[in-house]
């Protein structure tokens, strides 16, 4: 026993932190590694992606919430070197369910490489450094959240302020947080400031995360309008594409309804890219217009069928004029389209971007990535304490248990504990018993015939006050006492049976002793696992659907807290285990001290049988009895002698 519990002690050990790095600021308690990874084993990208907002996704799965403030205004983050703090805007921060939304500006993304941060928590006197403002970089002019109140409009997070004019249809769990929701009505209007204008040729890029619910006819994401100028981004039949003054991008893949996915359009002044996925799906040859009107979110602008019915009229009426003027000169009049009607949009948009700069590929994708439910871009490590020492990754698997596990390994633990001190407290009551037993036996062989002879001796007495057999013996020898004293002096064989009886009381008790608390072992055997198997379940159950709700179902995110819900199991088997070994082990050991104490009964049965019943065709030596001198230990021989003068048990 003493070596499995060193065994256990030495793999914990094995299991010990090791010395951190340096530390950014000794006021904060904890920090948390966080990877940035685009080689092939992570978000795959080969090209430098950037000045970056990068989205951190925290859950059960990834972070404990323990020891960090109500609202997140304690969270830190700083560049591996701990040299270099990193701007930061907490979308949303929910310690209670277990999420929570951060968006963190990397200055420069490499590319096929893996980079760290530390996001620094445990200040309990640290301010809100929350800030989107200088999260997203100047080129962002609009960016939404739609994190706000229900019926409220949109709140603009860079320092532009564009905030929305309406307020859309509803809110709904999106892709990042919450998302807006579009029922086909009016759409959200965009304000025609300044900083949203696009110049001719000018560049721009928008990005956004849509639900198509009902992808039939033409519908309008994105709309403006200026004059006969227009940008539109929509989907047609379910297909996405990009308008700009007619003319229309190349038809692709229908996005599938029903389903999140990234769509981005960037514009470089000769050029209109659209991607869907992060993925370049076609292209324009084309410049954008001038704009600076207000646009439309989720549809058309209101009036744009009217302006565009009024233009084919007085198109006609300026060719006519012409032809008037010169029938016989060339016209270089285009046909007239035929005016189309846009439906509104009908689903859900989340995380709205506009840039004034047309966004590199390599950040289209980066988004698509990292914002989705498979991010591939962001891995999470290890928690660290302030002392000096990280957790480890075992302690990494205990920030990653769920509270209800919690309990269940509270429960284990107990068990453990229960389990372990009746192992350790009965393999030494039984030690102590086999320890005198044995002397017993080497002292009860020197009595013979003379079985009264250690009755008196209080020397052995105590010395032998562990041991089994000597309660046996002293119900015996009590028993005959007893008869004595009460004038039975004849040894009947219903006298040695009810001797014999007396003493297989005793040993009864004596095993019911050797057994009491076996069935806490039992216990812990049979029904360790199953509590650990009960612990694993509700783990699952909370990670799930804390991925869920969190809406990222990566491989990074899921493996912590499945292990951590599989701990329990392990926990169950590590009660369960090493209380099978020491139940077995002590139930052997029981039944030596049981066999033991039945060997002695016979033994002594027969002894008492040999001194007491004696053949009655042996002849008296002399007829008239004498009074024999009292002689031998504790008078023995004197009442053998007394016996003898009677008629022998068992004649007729």
């Amino acid at each position: 026993m003493q070596r499995f519990i060193i065994l256990i002690l030495a793999l914990a050990a094995s299991w010990l932190p090791s010395v951190a790095s340096a530390w950014w600021q000794p006021d904060w308690q904890y920090r948390k590694q966080i990877s940035i990874d685009t080689s092939p084993e992570g978000a795959a990208i080969g090209e430098a992606v950037g000045r970056t907002p990068l989205l951190v996704r925290l859950h059960t799965g990834n972070f404990a919430f323990d020891g960090t403030n109500e609202n997140g205004s304690d969270l830190r983050f700083v560049t591996g070197d701990d040299a270099v703090v990193l701007n930061h805007q907490v979308e949303s921060f929910d310690p209670l369910m277990g999420m929570a939304l951060v968006w963190v500006d990397i200055p420069e993304v490499l590319g096929g490489a893996r980079q760290d941060i530390w996001m620094y928590y445990g200040n309990e006197q640290a301010p809100a450094a929350s800030n989107g403002q200088i999260t997203f970089d100047p080129n962002y002019t609009l960016v939404y959240h739609f994190d706000g109140a229900i019926g409220a409009p949109a709140r603009d997070s860079t320092a532009y302020t564009n905030h929305a004019q309406t307020a859309p249809a509803g809110v709904i769990d999106g892709v990042v947080g919450r998302a807006a929701q579009f029922a086909g009505t009016a759409p959200m209007m965009l304000p025609a400031s300044p900083s949203l204008a696009v110049p001719a040729a000018g560049a721009f890029t928008f990005s956004a995360w849509i639900r198509a619910d009902q992808p039939a006819g033409q519908q309008l994401v994105y709309a403006r309008r200026d004059g006969a100028n227009s940008l539109l981004i929509g989907l047609d039949q379910g297909v996405p594409f990009v308008e700009v003054n007619g003319q229309r991008s190349p038809a692709g893949a229908p996005v599938s309804p029903g389903a999140w996915q990234h769509l981005a359009v960037t514009a470089d002044g000769s050029q209109v890219v659209l991607y869907v996925q992060g993925r370049a799906t076609a292209s324009l040859a084309a410049s954008l217009p001038p704009l600076s009107t207000v646009a439309a979110l989720g549809g058309d602008v209101p009036g744009a069928a009217l302006v565009a019915q009024a233009n084919p009229q007085a198109d006609a009426v300026a060719a006519e004029g012409r032809e008037a003027l010169d029938a016989n000169a060339p016209t270089d009049v285009a046909p007239v389209a035929p005016v189309v009607t846009y439906a509104p949009f009908v689903g859900a948009i989340d995380e709205l971007r506009l840039s004034k700069v047309a966004r590199p590929a390599a950040l289209i994708f980066a988004d698509a990535t990292a914002q989705g439910a498979e991010s591939r871009l962001v891995a999470y490590g290890v928690d660290e304490e302030q002392s000096g020492f990280g957790f480890g990754a075992l302690g990494f698997l205990f920030a990653a248990v769920p509270f209800d596990a919690w309990i269940v390994l509270a429960v284990l633990a107990f068990m453990m504990v229960q389990s372990w001190f009746i192992m350790v407290r009965k393999s030494r009551y039984v030690g102590r018993i086999q320890r005198a037993n044995s002397e017993f036996r080497t002292v009860f062989a020197k009595v013979g015939q003379q079985l009264e002879m250690l009755a008196d001796d209080k020397t052995v007495a105590a010395r032998l006050q562990n041991a089994s057999l000597w309660r046996l013996y002293e119900t015996a020898i009590n028993e005959l006492r007893t008869r004595r004293a009460q004038g039975v002096h004849a040894m009947t064989p219903e006298t040695i049976e009810s001797i014999r009886a007396s003493m297989d009381g005793v040993r009864t008790k004596e095993n019911q002793q050797l057994g009491a608390r076996m069935g806490i072992l039992s216990n812990a055997i049979a029904g360790g696992p199953y509590i650990g198997l009960l612990g694993t379940v509700l783990g699952i159950m909370v990670v799930f659907l804390g991925t869920a709700m969190a809406g990222d179902v990566n491989i990074n995110a899921i493996a912590p807290g499945m292990a951590a819900a599989l701990l329990a199991t392990a926990a169950g088997l590590f009660v369960a285990i090493p209380a099978l070994f020491g139940y077995n082990r002590i139930v052997g050991r029981n039944k030596e001290v049981g066999a033991d104490m039945r060997v002695f009964v016979d033994e002594f049965v027969t002894r008492l049988a040999e001194v007491y019943n004696r053949p009655s065709s042996e002849p008296a030596k002399d007829k008239t009895p004498k009074s024999p001198k009292a002689s031998g230990v504790n008078g023995q021989e004197s009442h053998d002698a007394r016996l003898a003068s009677t008629a022998p048990v068992g004649t007729a």
